[in-house]
């Protein structure tokens, strides 16, 4: 049958399994909104308030369900404002695909009124990027492209399709789902090599990233550390994939890690690294991380072996395979000793503690009331910081946070996407400094009635900036205070929202049982004091034999 490419677009979308996408119309898409209206009963559309919240919802979406998130703009702005939601997945390593429209073929390079050359723009910060000359290639680019996203490595993929393209029509045969990429194997060297240095170990550390969540390895990275006897720790990117109830489990480890978790890896004389990059953020000094430590690295991207620390061990394969592998071949250990040293940091963890610390007893309050498959997202900052390491995190896929880029604004968009795609109820923590870049995405819960509970961590400062600024500033406050007075219950229910304040921990936990009970969108305002920090930090470039645990290093 011959149909148009904008028919094309959305039928090969729909072959494809996608049921929601986001967007937000203009020029050079009205075509494939025209079909998207058509085929309204057969796919979902939510309209953002801006493109880029249309990109962090598709993120949000992709993270809370596993599938590819979708996103749709127009030419020039559409498609430039959607840049800073395609580098945030590709640096957290997110399947999204990106669909633009561009001026007709005849128009290219003429500077013609909103052309952008949109592939060479996002070409440094997609897995891929395809412009689409002629209608006979388009089913196959978006398959391709969908393909490419999702395999392997997963990360965004744009295609850009010139308005002429969209109109054209030409033979249309249906597909079934693209298949993707098959991982390599383990070699049974690797797993060999892998458990020798398991049983010469007598301090070894499992260390995984968001690569062991996209392959949902939890249970086999538990059934593994029962087996030698290890703690385990997690980057940012890895949290909610194994429950903090496991009693291996010591939390984030890195910059802001529990310390616990920081010091067992710098103590530990192996380091089981799966799906991680081992960045600054979890190594600071990195001639001096862990220089005793011989490491072993499992990773679906060859490209990050070595890139950032040496490693002894490399394997480049199916992460899954390698630790189903691995846990057969090596013999059980009890390690006391390692076991009493790790116990001992989790004493001196709790001894540090400070009573009355709100933002933890309002995480914890909210950990405690909301469903252990209740998506949690953040956007980035303290208030970040504080739920990474306090919330009780029990469901996998049910952490959604800027990892790589560190993206404040992210999080109306991705809370919005996440709820799409778990289908369940999804609590947002910001903070005033986050949620002035996207607030207006207030607009698109509230127009769809999603179920989002906001908590704005307000103290009225770029708190994780200023923060910076006491430790390493000598307390120069350069544009941190934000002296704004922009009140957020009203502003709240001025876009159709149920708005509440709170300033101490029982006030919250009553205004929160009430905002989590709403059907729709509920915001909290709740005060806290400038100047409490995330702690403990590593001080940047750092090592962590010198945690930053109170107003000075250990």
């Amino acid at each position: 049958m011959k149909l148009s490419g904008a028919e094309i677009v959305v039928e090969t979308l729909i072959e494809q399994k996608i049921k929601t996408i986001f967007g937000y119309p203009g020029g050079t898409v009205i075509d494939i909104y025209d079909q998207l209206y058509k085929k309204s009963d057969r796919i979902n559309h939510v309209l953002a308030a801006h493109e880029q919240g249309a990109a962090h919802a598709a993120d949000g979406y992709a993270r809370a369900s596993g599938e590819i998130g979708v996103v749709l703009a127009t030419s020039g702005p559409g498609a430039t404002n959607l840049v800073t939601g395609i580098a945030n997945a590709y640096l957290d390593s997110v399947p999204m695909l990106a669909i633009t429209g561009n001026v007709p073929n005849s128009l290219i390079g003429r500077d013609s009124f909103q052309e952008i050359d949109i592939t060479g723009i996002t070409l440094p910060i997609t897995k891929h990027n395809f412009f689409v000359h002629s209608v006979e290639d388009l089913a196959d680019t978006i398959r391709e492209a969908i393909r490419i996203a999702k395999s392997g490595r997963p990360g965004p993929v744009l295609i850009d399709i010139p308005k002429d393209v969209q109109g054209a029509k030409c033979e249309y045969t249906p597909a079934e789902p693209v298949e993707l990429t098959a991982l390599p194997k383990a070699k049974a060297e690797d797993v060999k090599a892998a458990a020798s240095m398991i049983a010469e170990a007598g301090r070894p550390f499992i260390y995984f990233g968001g690569g062991a969540v996209r392959a949902g390895a939890g249970e086999l990275i538990a059934k593994l550390a029962d087996k030698i006897d290890a703690p385990i720790g997690c980057t940012m990117m890895g949290l909610s994939e194994v429950p903090v109830a496991n009693p291996r489990f010591l939390g984030m480890q890195g910059m802001h890690g529990h310390y616990a978790s920081s010091k067992a890896m710098a103590k530990a004389d192996l380091i089981i690294g799966v799906g991680v990059r081992f960045s600054d953020r979890a190594t600071g000094n990195r001639v001096k991380f862990s220089a005793g430590a011989r490491k072993i690295h499992i990773d679906v991207d060859s490209a990050e072996l070595g890139k950032n620390v040496d490693v002894n061990l490399g394997a480049i394969c199916d992460i899954n395979d390698f630790l189903t592998k691995l846990i057969d071949a090596v013999d059980k250990k009890e390690l006391p000793n390692w076991e009493a040293k790790v116990e001992k940091l989790r004493e001196q963890e709790a001894s540090q503690n400070v009573p009355g610390f709100l933002p933890k007893e309002a995480i914890e309050a909210v950990s405690s009331v909301a469903a252990p498959d209740t998506v949690i997202a953040t956007d980035v900052g303290q208030h970040q910081m504080w739920v990474a390491q306090h919330y009780g995190f029990m469901g996998k896929k049910t952490w959604v946070s800027s990892g790589g880029l560190g993206t404040m604004g992210f999080g109306m968009g991705a809370a919005i996407g996440a709820s799409y795609g778990s289908g369940k109820r999804t609590v947002l923590f910001t903070g005033d400094g986050s949620f002035g870049m996207n607030l207006n995405e207030l607009a698109t819960a509230v127009s769809y009635n999603v179920p989002l509970t906001i908590v704005v961590l307000n103290n009225g400062v770029l708190g994780m900036v200023r923060q910076w600024q006491t430790l390493f500033y000598n307390k120069t406050y350069s544009n941190t205070t934000l002296n704004r007075k922009t009140d957020f219950v009203k502003l709240a229910e001025s876009f159709g929202a149920k708005g509440y304040h709170a300033d101490d921990i029982e006030s919250f936990k009553k205004v929160f049982a009430e905002a989590y009970a709403q059907e729709g969108p509920a915001l909290i305002d709740l005060t806290i004091d400038k100047d409490l920090k995330v702690l403990p930090m590593l001080r940047p470039g750092g090592t962590f034999d010198k945690l930053i645990i109170g107003e000075e290093e250990e």
